[in-house]
């Protein structure tokens, strides 16, 4: 699976969550938030991650940054396996590697300033000497439209637009190759959310980036992403290219999603079909037997209900896991 221009291979990553109960915290269940789980970021690409809430988007981050040890995979960062890595030899890897928070308001220490917020990383990794620090942290404020001075600032004097760029100023600090977006803009207005990805896409531009970029709003991924992995209950359901995945979507769960996205065009928006799924999520803990996605398709059969479907190729890099593609 590996190839030369990969930054990223993720090979069949699981990971279980331990439920637990009585006075002796006996393990009863797991759950399967991601199970069995593989894709590829290519360098220098944006990398989108749709689904709904719970599907598993989140935690497939936090195990490629090895933020989780994952129960089960690989995850390969230019040929080096990280599940294997301990200690400093995993610190070392983590400078490679950054992540960019949901949510700008709890995701930056009160007690500290803008400056400390955002310098702290890079005197953790040993990257700049005491008579370049100021500097340094002046050039990563400018680096995202933030004024030097706001550098004695705290937290709470910022925007929650100004506090995510604080967040992405820390990311880029120690100067990594590959940053995982965890619903960078979701809990900013949606004039702010423009503004935010746009740095995002020039920051990747200039600096060389790769990004993970997990979402629900399939529009501000269609905007961002060159490629994108549609995930459902802890499984892949589709990977395609941005393009194509929008003006083709093949996998039924893909269909629902897409058909729920507005579009400005009101003649368009009255004549298109809605696909409405009916009932709810099924939990991570006792999930569906076959294909996750069986009790709410419409097009579900006798193999969608006991037999799991693999991921097969239907395009240019176009990839279903559906018994009925």
């Amino acid at each position: 699976m590996a190839g030369n221009n990969h930054l990223i291979d993720v090979e069949n990553l699981v990971m279980y969550f331990p439920v637990t109960a009585g006075v002796l915290r006996r393990k009863v269940a797991d759950v399967k938030a991601v199970d069995d789980v593989s894709f590829f970021i290519k360098k220098g690409e944006t990398l989108g991650l749709v689904g709904e809430s719970g599907c598993g988007k989140t935690t497939t981050g936090r195990c490629i940054l090895q933020l989780y040890k994952a129960t089960a995979g690989k995850v390969l960062f230019e040929g080096k396996d990280l599940c294997t890595l301990h200690g400093e030899n995993l610190r070392r890897a983590r400078r490679n590697m950054q992540l960019i928070f949901q949510d700008p308001y709890a995701s930056l220490n009160p007690r500290m300033t803008a400056g400390d917020i955002v310098g702290e990383p890079m005197v953790v990794h040993g990257l700049v000497k005491s008579g370049e620090y100021k500097e340094q942290v002046a050039q990563l404020l400018r680096m995202v439209e933030l004024e030097p001075r706001m550098a004695v600032r705290y937290p709470h004097e910022f925007s929650g637009g100004q506090r995510q760029r604080l967040g992405i100023a820390r990311a880029l600090s120690v100067r990594p190759s590959f940053i995982v977006c965890d619903e960078p803009v979701s809990a900013l207005d949606v004039s702010i959310q423009a503004q935010v990805i746009s740095l995002l896409m020039r920051l990747r531009e200039e600096l060389h980036l790769t990004y993970l970029f997990i979402a629900h709003d399939l529009s501000v991924v269609r905007h961002i992403s060159d490629r994108v992995v549609v995930m459902y209950l802890g499984k892949l359901m589709e990977i395609a290219d941005s393009d194509e995945l929008y003006a083709n979507p093949v996998h039924p769960y893909t269909q629902a999603l897409l058909s729920a996205v507005p579009i400005p065009d009101p003649e368009v928006d009255r004549q298109r079909k809605r696909i409405l799924l009916t009932g709810d999520v099924p939990s991570p803990v006792n999930p569906p037997s076959g294909c996750h996605f069986h009790p709410r398709c419409q097009r579900t059969g006798d193999e969608c209900r006991e037999q799991e479907p693999e991921l097969k190729l239907v395009g240019n890099e176009h990839w279903v896991a559906c018994h009925r593609v």
